[in-house]
């Protein structure tokens, strides 16, 4: 099979890469789309935008980032008709993503009509979680009625962190049980055990889990109560505190951790803090996945801040040695990917720079192929 396309339509912006094979091409990324003076006025434009700009002669297959594939989509699909309605049946679901990736399988589609074109969904890593974790106790009927269970987010690259780790020990990925912490400005762990998803920290939305860049995690459901009975505010005014005005941001005025390390270097102690319960929450979750598995082979750090924030993965494991997770200060102040454990540790922690976009390549060329 010769090139694949990779579309990655966020929020605000598309991602994009080429491969031939496993060799990349070329890439880029549109941002601010949709912004006001800012980039393309929506995604179907962003998505004409980058076909226009490239020479598409050889191309096999392209493949789609779908955030929210439900209880339907456990694997990648070929798109057609059907598939596309699924899809946007979903988005209640995830109503900032779906409508974007919706939005660049129809342009690209459109452009081109003999190519294949593929969905692979966030979720569907996550389908092999065992019921009694995607399952929140609720009246079940209710649950049922509205589609509300865990789901799990950051699937591609939980996998392929997950398999790189395995490749980077020399170690059979189906024998492996491994702890993924993927640490950018949205955060999530994955426990991992023989190439299957057991437990992640995300649930229906990627609100929950881990201190994130604006988003709070894990958080008493009886503080939403609370702001709507007694702060007066909207349903709508507390989605955009929990999702967009809290975590790091709310906690230090940036969401940068870059930014907050270097508050906390100098002594700020709201950046102190932020950086504490960070931290903190990772190790919990570090803690909780260690008693699920029962064995833990590997932890690997990735993403924005799990790849250059050195403080971030020390302090986060700190207080673990007896668990026979350590770092060592040296590795761990090293680049790319790596052990950053000592010599002969039962835990093997490591660094390892996720790549969504490849993993979606692989993945599409395995339906397309059959594989």
């Amino acid at each position: 099979m010769s090139q694949v396309l990779v579309l990655n339509c966020g929020s605000s912006s598309v991602k994009w890469r080429r491969y031939d094979g496993d060799r990349t091409l070329d890439h880029g990324t549109v941002e601010r789309v949709g912004e006001p003076g800012g980039g393309p006025a929506d995604h179907a434009t962003a998505v004409r935008q980058i076909l226009d700009g490239l020479d598409l002669g050889g191309l096999a297959a392209v493949g789609h980032r779908v955030v929210h594939g439900g209880r339907m989509f456990s694997a990648p699909v070929l798109v057609d008709d059907a598939v596309l309605a699924a899809i946007r049946d979903l988005v209640p679901l995830a109503p900032l993503h779906n409508p974007a990736n919706l939005a660049g399988i129809e342009v690209a589609r459109a452009a081109l009509p003999d190519v294949p074109q593929v969905a692979v969904f966030d979720t569907a890593f996550h389908h092999t979680l065992p019921e009694a974790v995607a399952t929140y106790a609720i009246d079940r009927d209710v649950a049922e009625r509205y589609d509300i269970r865990r789901y799990g987010f950051h699937g591609t690259s939980h996998a392929y962190v997950s398999r790189r780790t395995a490749e980077l020990l020399g170690r059979p990925y189906e024998q492996l049980n491994t702890i993924t912490l993927h640490l950018g400005n949205g955060a999530s762990a994955c426990a991992v055990a023989n190439g299957r998803s057991v437990a992640t920290s995300m649930g229906m939305s990627p609100l929950e889990g881990l201190v994130m860049g604006t988003r709070s995690g894990d958080l008493d459901p009886t503080v939403i109560f609370h702001l709507r009975r007694e702060g007066g505010l909207s349903v709508d005014d507390i989605d955009d505190l929990l999702n967009h005005r809290s975590g790091l941001l709310g906690l230090t005025g940036v969401n940068d951790m870059r930014e907050v390390l270097q508050r906390r270097a100098a002594g700020d102690p709201a950046a102190t803090l932020a950086f504490d319960v960070y931290c903190r929450r990772i190790t919990g979750y570090v803690g909780a996945y260690y008693a699920l598995l029962g064995r833990v082979d590997a932890i690997a750090f990735t993403a924005g801040v799990g790849e250059h924030a050195a403080p971030v993965r020390a302090a986060a494991l700190a207080g673990l040695e007896r668990l026979g997770i350590s770092v060592d200060d040296t590795r761990n102040d090293g680049e790319g990917d790596r052990v950053i454990s000592p010599a002969g540790a039962e835990v093997s922690v490591c660094v390892i720079r996720t790549d969504e976009e490849r993993e979606i390549a692989r993945q599409t060329r395995g339906v397309v192929e059959g594989n």
